[in-house]
């Protein structure tokens, strides 16, 4: 089953649930920031690494972080001072002032939308789905062999499609069992939402709530038992019932091909990567579908002692949203164009919180990495939620380009927690030895959410690569003169190695961390820091080029 629902593992009965999972001890808001020596908990000290810095003298210089994700909600009280802007563009004047090839594009892209920004693009299909239907006709019934030498690539990833597809599919039991789920949660959330006066709750909405109809009530079971499950009362109606949808998408994907939700209001020739003008300047669109990038944002850069909310992770960022991301996975093209356009608009840091398991344009991918690498730009992805190891698991964007070579800034992140948060590597995160580099917290992360200046917990290796995106942003504003390849570097030679064994994800005997990630260990951003001005030091800067005449 999907995040939620998966990490919940209940049992549906008529009777009511079973939650099979244990409940957690509390851990303090912005536990991540924390030192592990001065506040037992292992988070990546980032005050010490702001006094190591303060003792130096240094000052720092903006640094623009792209945010390749679902969206941002721009009238944030803790995003506004932080926000990338382009000042070369008149707001709302309908013209390209800069040239670009994006009309009024003042706080990022929206990839996601029609040229008219009428239409934004919220729901998607699944990759797989895409896949297996496009080569349906083609490959079907057909071996290997009897496949011309040109198409063996696709036809290898088309059967891989096939398999997950007839794997999702194959319990009729599971896939009623949702529908039911689904009715019945549907019917009692129409009955809270109109006592509530809410579209939108989560369960410490539902604390003080008595259900007077029957409907109501179940619904009420049902969303309280899934906060318990997954140790969150920030889970919303609106994300359960996406999860639950998203996983009667799954069983369901075999039946008919999936309808083209982004071909019907993009309407751009999705085959021509030149093709790259399209979308709008939306970039938050609705509050349901910001909130995944909008929190992301949070956890890179909120404005720091500010007095409200919370403090992001680096202290003078300009945070500049590309959506591309939609509700379910995302396009390659739109990646590929959101990566190119971040550089192209002087990000150095990309962070990128999404991933699937089939990239059919992958080439357009690797082309905007090594752009992204030519530019000295470091990229930043979150591992994946699907506790599975990657090194052998299909997991794209991969690091790994069809050329066989790797690039020198990108750094892969899983999520880690805490002894009294799930234990140091999260239940749900991806892991591997050989490809997830680092990793980070990203377990009841508390951050900025669209919708009234509000905040909330959510978690996942999406919340753990910001962090890092952060941790880097820092180093670059302090010590401009490293390298993106030096930074990533940087982080990765500091981490902090409990000396610790957690549960390993994908089951079996504890491991240490050093046993599931390149590095083995938690972000350190205190002992980043410091190697960063050792670094620094022995750096040489590079002069400023004569100006022309």
């Amino acid at each position: 089953m999907n995040k939620l629902l998966g990490a919940l593992g209940f049992v549906f009965t008529i009777s009511g649930f079973l939650v099979t999972a244990s409940a957690q001890d509390e851990v303090p808001q912005g536990w991540h920031l924390k030192d592990h020596q001065k506040d037992g908990l292992y988070g990546i000290s980032l005050d010490q690494a702001y006094e190591f810095l303060k003792s130096k003298g240094l000052k720092s210089t903006p640094v623009i972080v792209g945010i390749v994700d679902s969206g941002v909600d721009t009238t944030h009280e803790d995003l506004k001072p932080v926000l990338w802007i382009n000042e070369k563009e008149i707001p709302g004047n309908g013209i390209d002032d800069d040239k670009n090839g994006y009309i009024d594009d003042i706080y990022g892209w929206n990839f996601l939308g029609s040229k008219d920004g009428k239409e934004n693009v919220t729901k998607d299909s699944f990759e797989g789905a895409r896949v297996y239907w496009k080569f349906k006709n083609r490959f079907e019934g057909k071996t290997e062999s009897q496949v011309p030498a040109n198409e063996k690539e696709d036809y290898k990833m088309w059967v891989r499609a096939k398999q997950d597809i007839d794997k999702n599919a194959s319990d009729p039991e599971e896939t009623e069992f949702l529908k039911l789920l689904a009715e019945v949660f549907a019917e009692g959330d129409s009955v809270i939402r109109k006592d509530l006066n809410k579209e939108v709750y989560s369960c410490k909405d539902l604390a003080a709530y008595t259900p007077l109809a029957a409907s109501a009530n179940q619904a009420k079971r049902i969303l309280v038992t899934t906060c318990k499950g997954n140790d969150n009362d920030d889970i919303t109606n609106k994300m359960l019932m996406e999860d639950i949808h998203k996983d009667l998408d799954k069983a369901t994907m075999g039946e008919q091909p999936p309808k083209n939700y982004r071909n019907d209001i993009v309407k751009d020739n999705y085959s021509d990567l030149n093709d790259r003008y399209y979308g709008n300047s939306n970039v938050l669109v609705d509050n349901e579908s910001a909130m995944h990038g909008t929190h992301v944002a949070g956890i890179i850069g909120a404005a720091r002692h500010n007095g409200v909310g919370m403090d992001g992770v680096a202290d003078n960022v300009r945070l500049m949203s590309i959506r591309a991301v939609p509700d379910g996975d995302e396009h390659d093209k739109d990646i590929a164009l959101g990566i190119r356009y971040a550089v192209d608009n002087g990000a150095r840091v990309i962070n990128m919180s999404f991933g699937k398991g089939f990239s059919p344009e992958k080439k357009w991918i690797d082309e905007a990495v090594k752009y992204a690498e030519s530019k000295n730009v470091l990229l930043v992805h979150a591992a994946g939620n699907d506790a599975v190891n990657i090194d052998t698991a299909y997991n794209f964007p991969s690091t790994k380009f069809l050329d066989g070579k790797r690039p020198t800034s990108w750094i892969t992140v899983g999520a880690s927690g805490d002894e009294k948060a799930g234990g140091l590597a999260a239940s749900f995160s991806n892991y591997g030895k050989k490809e997830v580099d680092v990793f980070a917290p990203g377990v009841r992360i508390y951050s900025t959410v669209p919708g009234g200046n509000t905040y909330a917990n959510l978690q996942g290796t999406s919340m753990a690569a910001p962090v890092v995106s952060g941790v880097a942003a820092l180093i670059m504003s302090y010590y401009p003169n490293l390298s993106a390849a030096q930074v990533k570097k940087i982080i990765e030679k500091t981490v902090s190695k409990p000396g610790i064994k957690t549960a390993n994800p994908g089951g079996g005997p504890d491991v240490l961390l050093s046993d599931i990630s390149v590095y083995g260990g938690i972000v350190n951003a205190y002992e980043a820091v410091k190697l960063a001005d050792a670094e620094s030091k022995a750096t040489p800067v590079k002069p400023a080029g004569r100006k022309k005449k």
